[in-house]
């Protein structure tokens, strides 16, 4: 079966949205430049969940998933540190580090997600792994112009980004919600078991701009 590639050397954004199952988003290099912007037009979350996976061998600090609003450049963060097995998550500018999920280089994770305005609480989910849930951030919704990007961290509202945070690997799945999912379609989505899609970011109708050196490629399988 013929493998499908694209390499984009410059800015390409899909005009409909489309169907990426099956496929993954390759970041081949460091650079400051090279993202995959996600188009939404959802300005208020009260809840969310971001689910992902991903694929990397990068011992240093990378961004796993960089969502700002102009009054925050983190309203929420997914940021694996240099230090062995701790995550950062932050909402509305607060962080919280994840300790003790074990992170295996050049493997394939599930990263989930979920925070709550009313209660101002927050949990990181990998591989079906839950963390303690942790006070971030409460009463007050994330508002505003909504910029997602894949590939690097927002230090400003839509730019900032500074190489040596970047990701280089392999994204895929990416799915956000406006409501925290509970245990069990956690449990559904880390297994790849039938699970509702997104209803902010789906990876089965999904609107995307590529910008810089990134490719579409179909994920790799497993061979019997």
């Amino acid at each position: 079966m013929k493998i499908l590639v694209f390499l984009v050397m410059l800015t390409v954004c899909a005009a409909t949205p489309q169907d990426l199952s099956g496929k993954m988003f390759i970041f081949p290099e460091e650079t400051n430049t090279a993202q995959v912007k996600i188009e939404t037009s959802t300005e208020n979350f009260s809840a969310v969940t971001i689910c992902l996976r991903a694929f990397t061998d990068l011992a240093r600090n990378h961004a796993l998933f960089s969502l700002s609003t102009p009054s925050s450049a983190n309203d929420f963060l997914i940021f694996k540190r240099t230090v062995a097995d701790e995550i950062q998550l932050h909402i509305k500018n607060t962080f919280q580090n994840v300790r003790g999920l074990e992170y295996k280089p050049n493997t394939w994770h599930a990263v989930c997600a979920t925070w709550d305005a009313v209660s101002g609480l927050g949990q990181l989910w990998l591989d079906g792994k839950s963390s303690v849930k942790r006070f971030f951030s409460s009463e007050s919704n994330i508002m505003g112009t909504t910029v997602i990007t894949l590939g690097q961290e927002q230090d400003n509202h839509g730019g900032g980004f500074d190489s040596k945070q970047s990701f280089v690997g392999m994204l895929a799945d990416v799915n956000l919600w406006n409501y925290v999912l509970s245990p069990c379609e956690i449990h559904d989505y880390t297994d790849g078991l039938n699970f509702t899609p997104g209803n902010v970011v789906n990876w089965r109708a999904l609107e995307f701009e590529i910008i810089g050196r990134v490719l579409l490629e179909n994920k790799q399988v497993n061979c019997d």
